[in-house]
């Protein structure tokens, strides 16, 4: 017993015959596909399907599962409110679950319950089950705004928690991927949806999973992708399993992705512990890092070390370069790990009396006191990478016209709102992006007038 098999599927409502009125035949390979599936499932007859999806409620830092007995969905935000689903939860497997989590510090559990009713992301998928077997009880899962690895660890907590319990299951990875696909879409085109598609579907196609963990969060946010996770936590779940991939098919008519896979478990393969090989070339690269740091970057991560270890700030240090303690001038100190922000706190001027005392301030702050991020504990110190960021002076301007997203960093102001954004950023390609982020960050209307300066910066790695 144990994981028999997994898929990855989309899940357009319009592929529900009563909600496509015809239009679905316009994806009809995946409805193909979709068949075949089903079938397969109704012969492997599982115990307990888990089905991971993105519309269920989703947290920054939670995977959300779902509570109780069981529960109920239609379609009818779709205009089919007759087609009708309910389901029964494995509670048993839903507790092990979450005692598992737990015991490895995974922040998952049922607690949170905002919406009882099931989603589109569970009810398409099971739509087409239920024509081939229906004696089966749900797990149904959320998604995370956590590290790509988080999602890869509750996987492997549903694996434990399947061969523990003995169960005969089945796992679907409910998610479609880029929404970005045609300029006549509902979402509007951009190059990194069908650069996203075509890397997805090979990675997923091959059964390659460790290559899930590769792809950066800014490519996936511009892919406008909504399945990653889903797929991540599914590796997951086949850590260590020698699987039979195949890829059944892929369409994008209407401007979303939409893929199928399929794997077959069959047997055991130590060499497909994909996340120990990404955390280990991932301690790699950081420690090759290190060893290129400057003086800049080594005072930031000392001052990171001491304070996560012990609670209290380093006092100041001998033997730094001559200009560290005589400069005075803004800094920021940016923290990042696994290719994600972590922490990132500066100030646009000078507030200490040195350098050396700016960047210990702020690295202090960027590890402990972000609002974006709880505090950073010890186990990450060794995946940390650190820059600092020295401003120069700022200029006022009259145009965005004198900003270059490459060059400058920017600082919009409207009445006591200020928000700034450092320049050469990944992800942040043009000068409408940096303002409108800088807005955001500093709380000020998308379209609200703003007073612009610009400023230069030393960035030290």
């Amino acid at each position: 017993m144990g994981i028999t098999a997994a898929f990855m599927v989309p899940h357009p409502p319009l592929i529900v015959p009563d909600i496509g009125r015809g239009e679905e035949q316009k994806i009809k390979r995946t409805i193909d596909a979709y068949r075949k599936i089903a079938e397969r499932i109704g012969q492997l007859q599982p115990e307990t399907i888990v089905l991971t999806t993105p519309h269920q409620v989703m947290y920054a830092d939670y995977f959300h599962i779902s509570p109780g007995k069981g529960a109920k969905g239609d379609f009818g935000q779709f205009g089919a409110g007759h087609v009708k689903m309910e389901v029964r939860y494995d509670e048993a497997f839903v507790e092990h679950l979450c005692g598992l989590a737990d015991a490895h510090d995974l922040n998952a559990g049922t607690l949170g319950e905002r919406d009882k009713r099931l989603d589109h992301g569970t009810m398409v998928p099971l739509y087409f089950v239920n024509q081939f077997w229906k004696e089966y009880k749900l797990v149904r899962i959320g998604l995370s705004g956590l590290p790509l690895t988080k999602h890869y660890e509750l996987g492997q907590c549903i694996k434990e928690t399947t061969e523990t319990l003995g169960r005969n299951v089945v796992l679907i990875a409910s998610g479609d991927l880029s929404h970005h696909l045609k300029e006549e879409g509902p979402y509007g085109y951009r190059k990194e949806g069908p650069e996203y598609d075509a890397r997805i579907m090979e990675v997923m196609g091959r059964g390659e999973f460790g290559e899930l963990l590769e792809f950066s969060e800014d490519f996936c946010e511009k892919a406008g992708e909504c399945g990653h996770r889903s797929f991540t936590i599914m590796a997951g779940a086949l850590d260590a399993a020698e699987v039979v991939a195949e890829r059944l098919s892929y369409e994008g008519p209407f401007g979303v992705g939409y893929g199928v896979c399929g794997y077959a478990v069959c047997g055991r393969n130590q060499e497909r512990n994909y996340k120990d090989q990404y955390e280990k070339k991932e301690r790699e690269r950081v420690l090759a890092g290190q060893k290129k740091e400057d003086a800049y970057v080594q005072l930031a991560r000392r001052t990171i070390e001491a304070y996560v270890r012990t609670g209290e700030m380093i006092p100041v240090p001998e033997g730094l370069p001559e200009e560290m303690y005589r400069k005075r001038a803004g800094v920021f100190v940016s923290i990042k790990e696994e290719g994600r922000l972590r922490g990132c706190i500066g100030t646009i001027q000078a507030a200490q009396p040195s350098l050396v005392q700016e960047i210990i301030e702020n690295a202090v702050s960027a590890c402990s006191r972000d609002p974006r991020f709880p505090a950073i504990g010890r186990e990450e110190l060794d995946k940390l990478s650190i820059s600092v960021d020295v401003l120069g002076d700022t200029e006022k301007i009259s145009s965005a016209e004198e900003l270059d997203v490459k060059r400058y960093g920017v600082v919009v102001t409207r009445g006591y709102k200020r928000g700034l954004l450092l320049p050469n950023l990944d992800g942040v390609d043009t000068v409408e992006e940096q303002i409108a982020i800088a807005k955001r960050k500093a709380g000020i209307g998308e379209n609200d007038g703003v007073k612009l300066e610009r400023f230069e910066v030393v960035r030290h790695y």
